[in-house]
C-alpha cells in the first residue's frame, strides 16, 4: 500500500483523502497521548521525593529507611504533628519566616516594578548602559560581597535584627530585569497617550502599568517569598538570637539535636513545604501566565 500524500490535490479522490484525513488525525493523537505520557512520567519523578517525605512523616523511625520502601505506613503517626511543636519552638520560626517573606516580596515587588518602568519606558541619557550594568550584577557570586555586607551591617548596628536582611534584600536586579521585560510588551503609544492626557509618570505607573502587569508582578512575588522562605544562608549569618530564626535555621538546629529522630525531622520538612504549595497552588494561574509572556520583545 503506498504513502498518503501529505498535500492533498484538489483531484484526489474522496475516499483516499478521507484516509488522509484520519491518518492525519491519528498521527496527531499519537504525539499528544506521547507527549502527556512523558510529561506524567516526568511530573511523577519530580514528585517521588516529596510523597518520600510525607510517608516518612507518618512513621516510627525504625521505619522510615526500609527496604523497599514502605510507602503507606502500617499505621500512621499522626501524632508526630503534634509532637514537633513541643520539641521545638515551631510557631515562633513560621512567623519569623513568614514576616521577612512578606516584607521583602513587597518591597522587591515595589522597587522592581518601579525601576523597571523607569528602564523600560522613560527616555533619559545612558539608561540602556545603566540596565545593562545593573543587570550585570547578577554575574557576580554572593560569596564575592558577602563579607563587605556583613562589615556594613555590623558598623550600622544591624546584626541579629530582621532590618539586616530586608535592606540587603529588598531590591533585586532580577526583579527589575523580570518586570522591564513584560513592560517592554505593553505598547509605547498606550503610554504616550496618558502623557498626552496630562497624567504623570507616577500616574501611569500607577494606574496603567501595574494593573496591565499583574501575571508579572505574581510570578515576581512568588518566586520572591519561595527564594526568602527558603533562604538559609542570610538568616544563619545575620541573626543570631533564637527568638529571630526562620524555619530553616530551626529545622537545622533540630537536626543537630536530634538527628536519629528521622520521623520528626521529615515532619518538620513537611510543615515548612506546606505555605510554599499553598502560594504556589493560590498563584500558579498568574505565574504561568507571567512567565510565558516575559520576554516577548526586548
Amino acid at each position: 500500500m503506498s504513502a498518503l500524500p501529505d498535500v492533498v490535490s484538489p483531484d484526489t479522490p474522496p475516499r483516499q483523502l478521507n484516509a488522509s484525513v484520519q491518518a492525519r488525525r491519528r498521527k496527531s493523537l499519537l504525539r499528544k497521548a506521547l507527549t502527556y505520557l512523558v510529561m506524567t512520567a516526568v511530573a511523577l519523578l519530580v514528585l517521588v521525593p516529596f510523597a518520600w517525605m510525607i510517608s516518612s512523616s507518618l512513621k516510627r523511625n525504625n521505619e522510615v529507611f526500609t527496604v523497599p520502601i514502605q510507602w503507606i505506613p502500617e499505621e500512621f503517626r499522626w501524632s508526630n504533628f503534634v509532637d514537633i511543636w513541643d520539641r521545638i519552638p515551631m510557631v515562633t520560626y513560621l512567623r519569623n519566616s513568614a514576616f521577612l517573606s512578606v516584607t521583602i516580596t513587597f518591597l522587591q515587588v515595589l522597587t522592581g516594578s518601579f525601576a523597571a518602568y523607569g528602564f523600560a519606558k522613560v527616555r533619559f541619557p545612558g539608561r540602556d548602559a545603566l540596565f545593562l550594568a545593573y543587570i550585570g550584577t547578577i554575574a557576580v557570586p554572593w560569596q564575592a560581597y558577602m563579607v563587605p555586607q556583613y562589615i556594613m551591617m555590623q558598623e550600622a548596628g544591624l546584626t541579629n535584627t530582621f532590618w539586616s536582611i530586608i535592606f540587603l534584600q529588598a531590591f533585586s536586579a532580577f526583579g527589575v530585569f523580570l518586570m522591564r521585560q513584560y513592560y517592554m510588551s505593553i505598547p509605547d503609544e498606550l503610554v504616550e497617550a496618558a502623557r498626552i492626557d496630562g497624567l504623570s509618570e507616577y500616574g501611569i505607573y500607577r494606574r496603567i502599568m501595574l494593573p496591565l502587569s499583574k501575571p508579572a508582578l505574581a510570578s515576581l512575588a512568588l518566586l520572591t517569598f519561595v527564594n526568602t522562605w527558603n533562604d538559609y544562608m542570610g538568616p544563619f549569618i545575620y541573626l543570631t538570637s533564637n527568638d529571630l530564626w526562620t524555619v530553616q535555621l530551626g529545622l537545622r538546629s533540630f537536626i543537630g539535636q536530634y538527628s536519629a529522630d528521622y520521623a520528626m525531622i521529615m515532619t518538620g520538612a513537611v510543615i515548612s513545604v506546606l505555605p510554599i504549595v499553598v502560594i504556589f497552588l493560590l498563584g500558579q494561574r498568574y505565574f504561568i501566565r507571567g512567565i510565558a509572556t516575559t520576554g516577548l520583545k526586548g
